[in-house]
């Protein structure tokens, strides 16, 4: 970035602006920016994409146009001394591209790390306010002054000094590697996750989850030691946290444990069908703190995975994704029971989804008061489809061999005996 400027500077600025070589410097920002969104867009091509870090959704609105539009300037600006033109458009266009550089490298990182988050339109207008009043700042050479104010603004922590300038520049310094940490991390976790089948789906989520701890981790102490902190004496810091985890954290540490258990063994897979605590559905996303089930009817349930270690979890698909399914029906005494089983069993394997091995089967289940009571046993490979629309099916083609039959569906009878109470007769 240029040189700040004092109050002379400043003028002679605001008077170079209006000079003719003023037009050329624009000619030059406006070839850059030119150059910089043709570039970006042959890279992305015409056909409309989700939007991305690099790219964003309109061209202009990703990190890499910006950046192009960046270099582009600092080349152009180093043309400029041999053709006698003086420094004046540039000394503005420079910072506020940079200060461009910051805003969507840290809107579109965060927004592509925390997809469902409400608060990145927040930070998204907070990073653009202090992007911008530091242009300002530096431009009007307000910022040198600023910094030596708070250069002055000391205290002592143990045997270290540290200044409020040193906090805001190790703050800055901090943001900038997370937020490089997260990119890094969204990147490879895009990369591990795609195309993945399910049968190993659940490692490479455990990878991805392992990749941006240690990354964050990794950023974590380098924006640290950017900030000037002593990484030593973050020793009587970890043994404070090994209290807390021993204490206050212990579920939540539990629960991360039992997650990266969950990934590494398989016992759950995204895609299962399980039953937990009398909830029942499909496992969406497995998290290192958490798993997502949602149900057949839309509800979804967020449990802790110390649940899943410790509790009993039916899994409809850890071993076979067969499940057998059951339904009744009543036919009336006198029914050709032998006879019916061959038709209905297979009125039953022409139904979709029903398979034939094992091959549905229809048993006397017992003798009721009002017929006989017949229990129809079929099996499904795909039980996160539902099961009540195919149960319905199966009831629906029993109900036609039924009626072609002629069998009839007993309903509720009752026999109803009056008896006569004999009058006393009056003398």
């Amino acid at each position: 970035m240029s040189r700040p400027l004092d109050s002379d500077e400043l003028r002679a600025l605001a008077g170079s602006l209006l000079q003719p070589s003023a037009f050329t410097e624009l000619a030059l920002v406006a070839a850059s920016l030119a150059i910089s969104w043709t570039v970006v867009r042959l890279l992305r091509g015409t056909q409309v994409k989700a939007a991305s870090v690099l790219f964003g959704q309109r061209v202009v609105d990703g990190v890499l146009f910006p950046v192009l539009a960046l270099v582009m300037a600092f080349v152009a600006r180093g043309l400029l001394p041999s053709l006698g033109v003086p420094l004046a458009v540039f000394k503005v266009a420079i910072p506020v591209l940079v200060s461009l550089v910051v805003i969507r490298l840290t809107v579109r990182v965060l927004g592509a790390a925390f997809p469902a988050s409400s608060a990145i339109r927040a930070i998204e207008r907070t990073v653009s306010w202090l992007a911008w009043i530091g242009v300002v700042l530096w431009i009007t050479g307000v910022l040198p002054m600023v910094m030596q104010e708070l250069d002055t603004i000391t205290w002592t922590l143990g045997t270290a000094r540290i200044s409020l300038r040193n906090v805001v520049e190790g703050s800055l310094s901090a943001v900038v590697v997370l937020v490089l940490a997260l990119w890094l991390s969204a990147v490879i976790e895009a990369s591990l996750i795609k195309g993945a089948a399910a049968s190993n789906l659940s490692l490479r989520k455990i990878a991805a989850s392992a990749v941006r701890a240690i990354l964050l981790f990794i950023g974590l102490l380098v924006a640290l030691s950017a900030a000037g902190i002593d990484l030593t004496a973050l020793s009587v810091l970890g043994g404070a946290v090994g209290v807390g985890l021993g204490f206050g954290l212990q579920k939540i540490a539990a629960n991360y444990i039992s997650g990266f258990v969950i990934l590494a063994e398989q016992s759950l897979r995204i895609g299962d069908m399980v039953k937990v605590d009398n909830f029942e559905g499909r496992i969406t996303d497995i998290r290192t703190r958490y798993t997502v089930i949602r149900s057949l009817g839309g509800r979804e349930a967020i449990v802790p995975n110390e649940i899943l270690i410790t509790q009993r979890v039916e899994n409809s698909s850890l071993a076979d994704p067969r499940v057998v399914i059951a339904s009744q029906v009543q036919v009336a005494y006198g029914t050709d029971v032998r006879a019916l089983q061959a038709k209905l069993e297979a009125a039953i394997r022409a139904v979709p989804r029903v398979l034939v091995d094992p091959a549905p089967s229809v048993q006397l289940g017992g003798f009721g008061a009002d017929g006989m009571d017949l229990t129809l046993n079929f099996w499904i490979r795909d039980p996160e489809n539902g099961q009540g629309n195919v149960r319905s099916d199966v009831n629906l083609a029993v109900l036609d061999v039924l009626n072609a039959e002629g069998v009839e569906i007993p309903f509720p009878q009752r026999v109803v005996r009056t008896i006569a109470v004999p009058t006393k007769e009056t003398p």
